[in-house]
């Protein structure tokens, strides 16, 4: 099913361009009506249940006569206007794929239904990275899976669910929205969370998918378990991604035992130093007895890595069955960029990312 669009503009020069590069990239997705006359448009609304209508800011649409379910934004000329009218503002002069997302958000909110084609879940592979000691570079090492994964030309959703975490120093990438949108979205319930799931994911140069950081961390903390499952949910059975990449805290709450019983792949990070073994370790008898309390399998799906290990001052550990993955040396004088890309480049993670598949 296509979003029906309508554009209302003046510039009759940038409304073929526009029209043009929607037609060549999103010819699946949007259905398009193109007007430079105000008249014309309002009879084909009429005519045409039309989803959004963007106009030129030069117009003053009434909104009354706008079907019920049709949407309003302006197409304004700077790229600092939220809204115009008291309706979102679209910039003009960006790339397609940015105005294409705004237009899915605006869309959203109005949405029932998906206009996506949905699949089966569990053929979606989820890695959990976690740890049971902070400092141990566990969102560094969950970031470099993902720029491995994406390095197999497979599609890669980096989801930074700390407390705390930073996901926009990990990636870069191109739109407006963050992660706070799609929190906002499910905690409302009014918008089509799938489509606002697609208007607020960026791409990494990598190749990598992700959300950046909401501005607030109790955003983050806001989430309870019911959301986090939705937004699981509604990622895999989107289709869109081969793997998605969990980055979390870790503890025995009920948030953290859904995470670790939607994952594929649970990969705890240690820096082989005392406090951090000794943290593992007491985390892993903690989990036996939970799994045979509850009768569950949750550490089957368990293997260690240790990152910013020495010789000197780290060593591994004995007495435990689980499968240990390698060690990762520490980099000094490195930017984050900088050390994501030597240890993708080390073959470490890649042992990760090729285990279990088929």
């Amino acid at each position: 099913m296509k979003i029906k669009l309508a554009l209302l503009e003046k510039d009759s020069n940038y409304l073929n361009r526009i029209v043009n590069t929607f037609n060549i990239k999103y010819a699946e997705k949007l259905e398009i009506y193109s007007f430079t006359d105000e008249r014309a448009a309002y009879q084909t609304l009429s005519s045409t249940q039309i989803d959004v209508l963007i106009a030129g800011e030069q117009f003053d649409i009434e909104v009354n006569s706008l079907p019920a379910r049709c949407s309003l934004a302006y197409f304004v000329e700077a790229n600092n206007i939220d809204t115009v009218k008291d309706k979102p503002a679209i910039c003009k002069f960006q790339k397609a794929d940015l105005i294409y997302k705004q237009i899915l958000s605006i869309y959203s909110e109005t949405a029932s239904h998906s206009t996506k084609i949905r699949f089966d879940e569990n053929i979606t592979r989820t890695m959990l990275f976690a740890s049971a000691s902070g400092g141990v570079g566990t969102s560094t090492i969950a970031a470099v899976c993902a720029v491995v994964i994406a390095r197999q030309s497979r599609k890669v959703l980096y989801l930074n669910l700390e407390r705390f975490g930073d996901t926009d120093s990990l990636f870069k990438g191109d739109g407006q929205f963050t992660f706070g949108d799609v929190i906002y979205a499910i905690k409302s319930k009014k918008s089509n969370l799938s489509l606002k799931l697609e208007s607020a994911v960026k791409l990494d140069a990598f190749g990598v998918s992700f959300f950046s950081s909401p501005e607030i961390a109790l955003d983050i903390m806001a989430l309870t378990t019911e959301d986090i499952r939705r937004l699981l949910h509604e990622i895999k059975i989107s289709g869109s991604y081969d793997c998605i990449i969990l980055d979390s805290d870790f503890d025995f709450s009920e948030k953290s035992n859904l995470l670790w019983n939607e994952a594929t792949d649970v990969i705890m990070v240690s820096d082989g130093s005392d406090i951090s073994n000794l943290k593992f370790e007491r985390m892993y008898k903690a989990l036996q007895i939970l799994d045979q309390q509850e009768e569950s399998n949750r550490i089957d799906k368990l293997s260690l890595l240790y990152n910013k290990f020495s010789n000197k001052t780290g060593k591994t550990i004995a007495g435990l069955s689980v499968k240990a993955i390698g060690g990762i040396p520490r980099f000094d004088h490195a930017t984050t960029q900088q050390v994501i890309l030597q240890i993708a480049d080390m073959g470490v993670i890649t042992k990760i990312t090729n285990e279990k598949e088929e």
